[in-house]
């Protein structure tokens, strides 16, 4: 009865969402149950996400491109590892589309000691991607760092592990001074709270945020929230709500601001494995800012 009521409260303050038609992306050719984790570039032609078999013991960055109106057979990024070496996860394009951020567990120079996941990035050069290069020491740290999002100004948001509450995380900014990511920021109340907040997508312009949070008060095991800029702080969280949110986890926000479309994944549970796909709807930003 709470979990029906809630749906319905959602679907009435955000009809604007709910008229929309939800979709899953590329059924089958890419949405194929194993999935999670989809950014396309501003030019629409290229999109990238991640390979994960629905049990995460292996995780790779594949990719296709756009051609007539068709996305093209699924082939593993040339920057990531077909031979599983290692895990790649959650590339993001930056706005400009000329650079891709994205987290690994493969060597970091100078760190052979660090197994977690740390911040690297390739850059666009024609038709192909740059060899992957890390992006230090300040950004990254001994504990596992993910789902990295980028401004225009080339400021960093990303996840990072709450060292005064573990098992939960928290969203942090990496700002970029003179050529150099600085040590991350806790961007604080009201976004992180006592829940595990994570998977930040911030715009170009930073004036606002989609991420998910396991808050006691959603409908699902994650749902996703929206905050909006306000000077030097953030805007209490809003729940994107129904049918964006379901009784499922919703993760991996990506708002293609040209399309005007809010890509996500959603993860259920079952016997031995997760089965994990991504989804899009047409989404109006605007009308979850408070007038």
């Amino acid at each position: 009865m709470k979990l029906n009521l809630l749906l319905i409260l959602q679907l009435i303050c955000f009809g604007s969402i709910a008229q929309s038609q939800l979709q899953k992306f590329e059924p089958g050719k890419i949405s194929d149950g194993g999935v999670f984790g989809l950014t396309v570039s501003p030019d629409s032609k290229t999109s990238l996400w991640v390979k994960s078999n629905g049990r995460r013991d292996t995780l790779l960055i594949m990719e296709a491109t756009l051609n007539k109106g068709s996305w093209s057979n699924p082939v593993v990024a040339s920057f990531s590892d077909d031979a599983a070496k290692w895990k790649d996860i959650d590339p993001m394009f930056s706005p400009d589309g000329k650079m891709v951020l994205f987290q690994s567990t493969r060597p970091v120079p100078g760190r052979p000691e660090r197994k977690g996941f740390d911040i690297w990035a390739v850059r666009r050069e024609k038709n192909s991607w740059s060899e992957p290069f890390h992006l230090g020491n300040k950004i990254n740290g001994d504990g596992s760092e993910s789902y990295a999002s980028m401004t225009a100004k080339g400021d960093i948001y990303f996840m990072k592990d709450n060292e005064s509450k573990p098992g939960n995380s928290d969203i942090f900014v990496s700002r970029f001074i003179d050529g150099q990511y600085q040590v991350p920021q806790n961007i604080g109340l009201p976004v992180n709270t006592s829940f595990r907040e994570s998977n930040p997508f911030i715009s170009p312009e930073e004036d606002f945020l989609i991420y998910f949070s396991d808050d006691s008060t959603g409908i699902g095991e994650v749902d996703l929230y929206i905050s909006f800029r306000s000077g030097s702080s953030w805007t209490k969280p809003k729940t994107i709500g129904a049918p964006v949110n379901s009784k499922f986890a919703e993760f991996c926000p990506f708002y293609h601001r040209h399309q005007k479309r809010l890509y996500f994944s959603r993860q259920e549970k079952a016997t031995g494995r997760m089965y994990e796909d991504i989804y899009f709807m047409d989404v109006d930003i605007e009308s979850f800012r408070d007038k």
